[in-house]
């Protein structure tokens, strides 16, 4: 998947500005209230909470940002009442997509998605139409450094169901119910992380070329700079060429 790793690679790039930066903490803080609202304000009974204050803190956002918006989720302070949202789509040369959003509003989000995908090449797809092509799984990334083996090691002992290296980081796989308790068990051996999440795993991935790669990376760019929109993710493999430019 040297593509879709490549992809976060450039996504990671694009966050270092500052307005990225200001749409990177926006898209963290709804996390970090829904989960709050669904889990609970106290981040030891609530893996979830655990996680998003945790990639928070490794974006540097400061710390009454993060109290702020837990207690948003905890109904101590006024706030936007968010709902999760997941659309299933279709991206040029035939890639599928995996939309996850947290919205106040569905229906302007749907709507937004559905002008995105239009105006790039894909298409919004019924539910279950491709979500069967991934898996979900729990994914720790950390800076590939040091020896490849001893960290797979070390991986493996803290629970971790695979490790591997892309590009220029270690990815350490996980049963989604065991991403927080593998993270901490990393950070509790002096190992950096830098970011944790759920993700959705393509089972197999689609070779993504010329115009048509040209056009998805658009396409994901768009996507991903709608407000509601947390993440996307897909089964593509796209050509380093395309992925040169952007």
């Amino acid at each position: 998947m040297a593509g879709h790793s490549k992809w976060k690679q450039i996504k990671h790039y694009k966050a270092a500005t500052d307005a990225k930066r200001g749409a990177l903490f926006t898209k963290l803080i709804r996390e970090i209230t829904v989960a709050a609202k669904f889990g609970g304000g106290d981040p030891t009974g609530n893996a979830r909470l655990r996680t998003a204050i945790d990639n928070a803190r490794a974006s540097s956002m400061p710390k009454e940002n993060i109290e702020r918006a837990i207690k948003k989720g905890t109904g101590e302070l006024e706030g936007v009442d968010y709902q999760e949202a997941l659309y299933e789509a279709y991206g040029p040369g035939g890639v599928a997509l995996m939309i996850q959003a947290l919205t106040d509003n569905p229906t302007r989000t749907v709507a937004d998605v559905r002008a995105k995908l239009s105006r790039g090449g894909g298409n919004l797809g019924t539910s279950n139409s491709v979500s069967y092509l991934f898996n979900r799984q729990g994914r720790i990334y950390l800076p590939a450094a040091g020896d490849e083996d001893a960290m797979m090691e070390v991986a493996l002992e803290a629970g971790a169901s695979d490790f591997a290296r892309e590009d220029e980081q270690f990815v350490v796989s996980t049963e989604p119910t065991e991403l927080h308790a593998v993270r901490q068990a990393l950070v509790d051996k002096g190992l950096q992380v830098e970011n944790a999440a759920l993700e959705w795993i393509p089972m197999s991935t689609v070779r993504v070329e010329g115009d048509d790669a040209l056009k998805l990376v658009k396409l994901l760019e768009a996507l991903e700079d709608l407000d509601d929109v947390q993440k996307v993710e897909g089964n593509f493999d796209i050509a380093e060429d395309a992925l040169a430019g952007a």
